[in-house]
């Protein structure tokens, strides 16, 4: 509602001009149930960071396919290392294999006719039983280069970095050319893209919160994002006398880790006396507001004020029965003052 400024004259009873009043539109004090809502501030970080490092050492790095700030999913191909010299000892492992397969063959025929002139003099038992010791030992060379074989190409899959897990590039710490070790941590993944909020409270907040409490962080001024309580935390801060409250943010938008945010959170509702934020005046570092008597007097109320919420006050004092309140102009009025009350424009009586 919008308040109408003018000036006017009332007429006392001989019909002369006595007091200029002030036009203005008036409103009650309502009662709401508003959020119990606990102040805080903490980091943004990320939930969890994977590492994704080089499980290969000594080999070039020859293509670079994402960076910091890219999305990625699990399996994504990151970055490829020299094949070279894996594909070399790949074939080298190849040919072995062919060789113990060949080797196996000889040896199972061998072995195949020892058993069929086992017990004849053209055969002792001597050369029979190393024909069969042969056959074994032929099976276990094969083996042996077949596991080679797949050591060498899970050496030539490891030349492809890829992403562990769904999420966004966060760091980068290899260059294009550069020879890496073994365990070099090449990029950081912040996984899922999930940013928490890890908010500050005090002995007494932290008893009140619960995992599942909504909470809103404000960014700015004009950028603010809700989250949800994931986990207050089990320890305090033996320096600070402090706890971490873990908050999920479900959709970050601009949230980025690393940033610094003030917000709160909701633990619960209780009802609340509230006016419209014009309704309050500022004076002398006192707050107040007018009300309107029968006579259309006004009389100044002292007032306590607590929560607020969007356009509108909490009264926690000072307004002992509800009656019609100045809704606005109340700086330019005294107490004692005469006004004259008209009705509230219809267009603006609907807005917050």
């Amino acid at each position: 509602m919008t308040s109408i400024f003018q000036q006017s004259l009332a007429a006392d009873g001989s019909g002369q001009p006595t007091i200029a009043a002030l036009t203005v539109t008036t409103t009650l004090a309502r009662l709401d149930d508003w959020p119990v809502a606990i102040p805080a501030s903490g980091s943004l970080t990320a939930w969890q960071e994977a590492v994704i490092a080089a499980e290969i050492g000594g080999l070039r790095v020859v293509a670079l396919t994402a960076d910091v700030g890219d999305q990625v999913r699990r399996g994504d191909v990151l970055a490829d290392l020299s094949q070279a010299s894996v594909r070399a000892d790949l074939e080298l492992e190849q040919a072995r294999v062919e060789q113990a397969q060949a080797a196996l063959s000889e040896a199972l025929a061998n072995g195949e006719r020892a058993r069929n002139l086992a017990g004849r003099a053209t055969l002792s038992g001597q050369e029979s039983k190393q024909y069969l010791v042969a056959e074994e030992t032929a099976r276990a060379n094969l083996a042996a280069a077949e596991a080679q074989l797949k050591g060498q190409r899970i050496r030539l899959d490891q030349t492809r970095i890829r992403a562990v897990d769904d999420g966004v590039i966060a760091s980068r710490t290899v260059t294009l050319g550069s020879v890496v070790q073994a365990g070099t941590e090449l990029f950081r993944l912040i996984r899922q893209n999930r940013i928490e909020w890890r908010a500050e409270v005090m002995a007494e907040q932290l008893a009140r919160i619960r995992p599942g409490q909504a909470a809103r962080i404000r960014l700015s001024e004009d950028v603010s994002l809700d989250g949800v309580v994931r986990l207050p935390a089990p320890t305090f801060d033996p320096t600070t006398r402090l706890a971490l409250v873990y908050v999920d943010l479900p959709d970050p938008g601009a949230a980025h880790a690393g940033d610094f945010a003030r917000g709160e959170i909701i633990v619960g509702q209780t009802p609340a006396l509230t006016v419209p934020e014009s309704t309050v005046v500022l004076r002398d570092g006192n707050r107040y507001v007018f009300e309107v008597s029968d006579d259309r007097r006004v009389i100044q109320r002292k007032i306590g004020t607590g929560r607020r919420a969007g356009n509108r006050i909490e009264i926690v004092a000072g307004l002992p029965t509800p009656a019609p309140l100045v809704e606005s102009g109340g700086a330019f009025l005294n107490d004692g003052d005469s006004v004259r009350v008209v009705p509230a424009d219809p267009l603006t009586m609907g807005r917050p």
